[in-house]
Formats: structure tokens, C-alpha cells, sequence
């Protein structure tokens, strides 16, 4: 047990879950084991509370540091912003800089406003949606965050969300009386989404998706969402939390060829500094002023700042190009490493956000070796990948030959049947579910 160790077990006792952000809890990676802390990072390395430095392949702050951590010209502009004050009476001029900023990459937008966090983002964009239409309910595909109007979908059913990234979600504190408001259905399913307009064309405000995250999408069916939504007049809202600014600079609707009515972004946008935005067309993000949404630390100096700043380092360095190739260098080396022992896994499609899975019944098992032995070899690693600017091919280059040697040393325990005793710790955890 080390410090971090230590300090997440207190952390479990006076912060309920332990963290405020459940893709970043060490059971998700490696229970007792995981280094939990760290003390700085910068580029691709992470240094933890005992000194130990780890390359990070895994997932570069949850997706947020599409530049590295700690890069360069973002923290410089930030500095430079708090040397002339993060906070003021006045409004800081920034904020209109990145408005026009983001309305440039997405010509079909004419507005946009502000937060700091993903899910308060949604939301703002379902409030804004609600108030234009004067309608309640929203059909959605995908995960969108911790707020009321996405986790009312399992009012009704249980398992409602669970096939929308993260299983086990818990509707306890959200309003029965939203039961019925938030309606699920899958990405590349038009008969589902249709039923659900069938049944509620007049009271629906907004169809709420991800344009696309893995598979993509059918011929014609983001068109088609396009149409329906325009036909019934509700809002179509794309969700470019974790997909902007990953594989276009922007949001990837740009390369689907299909234009929302509005679309967030958030955390890649500011490079882990917190942002978030709604952007979109005048009519619909002027029905902002017919409701109550407003907040002090949206005013703030900082995120605007770091916007900027990442979004033109990122258009002036072509990172998008970048990110793409370390991806498929990386997915391809998985390939290699498993077709030479044999392991079979599926990876998905999308090189900006590479992940893979054991086509086994041992999967979480084999995955939490996987985590564990490269570790041992000094990454931070998991069975997604989430490129930065800062990794370089010689970082690709180390990091797969490790996995090589990994990925014989799970083939040979599997075939003794030692995958389990090999394990140092319990086997890792997926979705949500209470910390004891």
C-alpha cells in the first residue's frame, strides 16, 4: 500500500464515493492497487505521491488533455489570465472571443453560452430546448451526464440506461414526478426512435445524442434524426462531450455532414481546465432569455482563456491528424500483440478513443491483469486509449512492445487456468454501483 493507497482509503471515508467523478475511482482500474493520486504530470508522464512515474496510455484525464497535461502555451495563457485577475465585477472579453471562435468552426451556429462542466452543460442545452418548444420530454441515445432530466429514464425501468455506456445508474433523489419526461433509445435504431415519436410528437423538446461515439452511423440515419426532429419541431442537441475536438477541430458532426439545432462541448475543449459550451442557431439559443440560467464561476477568466488557446493549438498544429495516427498505431499494435498468442479481442472503430475488449468469459478478469502487469512496467494503462498531441510514436513504439510481453503472459496464465490467482487485488469494476 502506498500513499496514494493510504489516501484513498481515508479519501472512502470523508468523500461519499470516494472522488468526485466515477470514471476516475481505482476500482474502475485496479482495486487496493492504483495509484489513486498524483503529485504533477506533464506531457505523458505522471508522477504519483510516492514519487513513482508512470507513462499515461490509458485515458489522459478522462479524454479531457487532448494536448498532454500541463502543455505549454495552454498553462501560459493561463497564467498570463490570472496575472491580470481570474475574477472581476466586469465581464471578461475572452468569452466573446471563444463565441465567435466556436460559431467560426460551426457556420451553422449564431450563439452560444457557457459553464464549466459537461453535465451542467446538457442541461442548460435541454432547459434551452424546453424553453423554446414549450415542450417536456426527451427522446435521447447515449450517455449524458449526472443531472436529473438523463437519470429519469430509469424511473420507469431500471435498466433503461444501461445500454447507454454506463450500466447501474441510480434515479434515487431524482423527482418521481419526471417519471416518463427522459426516453431512451439506441444509436443506429430509427424504429425505436420513431416509436417513441409516435407516442409522444406533441410533447417532445428535444432529441438529445451523440452523433457518434464507436459504430458508425448507418447511411441515412443521422439524416433521417435530422428530419424527424425538424418535422415534430423539437430541438435536435448533439452531445460532443467526448467526441469534439478528438477527431476534427470542432465537433465530429462537421464530418458526418449533419447539422444539429444545438451541440455541447466540454472538458477537450480547455484541455482540462474547466469549460464547457452550448453552442447554436440564434432562434433556438434566444429562448436562454425567456428562463433562469446563470451563475457566478461561468464568469470566471480562466476556462475562456484555456479554450482558446487549446482550440487554436489544436487548429494551428493539425492535431486531429496527429491524434488519429497515434490511435491507429496504437489499436494496430494490440492487434499484432494478440494475434501472436492468440488472445481474441474487438476493438472499436474510432482511433481518438481506442479501446478493446477480451472476447472472453474471463474478459473483466484478463483486463484487470492487463491493468496490473503494466503497471508493474511503470503505465498507467486500461483497455482504453485516449491519444494526446504529447504522445510520440517512440512512447507508442515502448508502450506496445510492453504489451507484447503482457499479452503473452495473460495467453500462457489463461491456458493454465491462473488468470484470477494471478491477480494481486479484487478484479476490476464496471458502472456505477455504492462504495462500502
Amino acid at each position: 500500500m502506498g500513499r496514494g493507497q493510504d489516501l484513498y482509503s481515508k479519501a472512502k471515508r470523508i468523500i461519499p464515493g470516494g472522488t468526485q467523478l466515477l470514471s476516475k475511482r481505482p476500482e474502475m482500474f485496479l482495486p487496493e492497487q492504483w495509484p489513486s493520486f498524483y503529485d504533477r504530470a506533464k506531457g505523458v508522464e505522471v508522477v504519483d505521491l510516492d514519487g513513482n512515474t508512470y507513462i499515461d496510455m490509458s485515458i489522459m484525464g478522462v479524454g479531457a488533455c487532448v494536448l498532454g497535461y500541463a502543455d505549454p502555451d495552454v498553462d501560459g495563457a493561463v497564467r498570463a489570465a490570472i496575472a491580470k485577475g481570474a475574477m472581476c465585477t466586469l465581464n471578461v472579453p475572452e468569452e466573446v472571443e471563444l463565441a465567435e471562435l466556436l460559431c467560426e468552426l460551426h457556420p451553422w451556429a449564431q450563439m452560444a453560452r457557457f459553464a464549466r462542466g459537461g453535465g451542467e452543460a446538457v442541461s442548460i442545452a435541454v432547459r434551452i430546448a424546453r424553453a423554446y418548444t414549450r415542450h417536456d420530454k426527451i427522446a435521447f441515445c447515449g450517455y449524458h451526464g449526472w443531472t436529473d432530466s438523463y437519470l429519469a429514464a430509469n424511473l420507469g425501468e431500471e435498466d433503461a440506461l444501461d445500454g447507454h455506456l454506463l450500466p447501474g445508474l441510480e434515479p434515487s433523489g431524482v423527482p418521481r414526478g419526471l417519471r416518463g419526461t427522459a426516453l431512451p433509445f439506441h444509436y443506429n435504431r430509427l424504429d425505436q426512435l420513431k416509436t417513441i415519436v409516435d407516442a409522444n410528437r406533441n410533447s417532445l423538446a428535444a432529441i438529445v445524442m451523440e452523433p457518434r461515439r464507436d459504430n458508425p452511423p448507418d447511411p441515412g440515419f443521422l439524416e433521417e434524426v435530422r428530419d424527424i426532429a425538424t418535422s415534430i419541431g423539437a430541438v435536435l442537441i448533439f452531445d460532443e462531450i467526448t467526441t469534439g475536438m478528438r477527431m476534427t477541430t470542432g465537433g465530429i458532426h462537421l464530418l458526418l455532414g449533419v447539422n444539429p439545432d444545438m451541440a455541447v462541448f466540454a472538458k477537450a475543449i480547455a484541455n482540462g481546465y474547466a469549460m464547457a459550451a452550448v453552442i447554436g442557431r440564434e432562434e433556438v439559443m434566444q429562448a436562454a432569455q425567456s428562463t433562469f440560467i446563470s451563475s457566478t464561476n461561468w464568469t470566471e477568466r480562466i476556462g475562456p482563456v484555456a479554450a482558446v488557446a487549446t482550440i487554436c493549438k489544436y487548429r494551428r498544429e493539425n492535431v486531429a491528424t496527429h491524434l488519429i495516427e497515434i490511435g491507429r498505431l496504437v489499436m494496430a499494435g494490440w492487434h499484432r500483440a494478440a494475434e501472436r498468442v492468440g488472445l481474441s479481442l474487438h476493438t472499436g472503430s474510432l482511433p481518438s478513443i481506442a479501446h478493446f475488449r477480451f472476447d472472453s468469459d474471463d474478459s473483466l478478469t484478463l483486463t484487470t491483469l492487463f491493468i496490473q502487469s503494466m503497471l508493474e512496467k511503470g503505465y498507467l494503462a486500461y483497455n482504453q486509449f485516449k491519444p494526446s498531441f504529447a504522445h510520440k510514436p517512440h512512447h507508442v513504439h515502448a508502450y506496445l512492445k510492453a504489451v507484447e510481453d503482457v499479452f503473452a503472459f495473460l495467453a500462457q496464465a489463461a491456458e493454465e487456468g491462473r488468470v484470477a490467482s494471478s491477480l494481486k487485488g479484487p478484479v476490476m469494476r464496471t458502472g456505477f454501483y455504492r462504495l462500502t
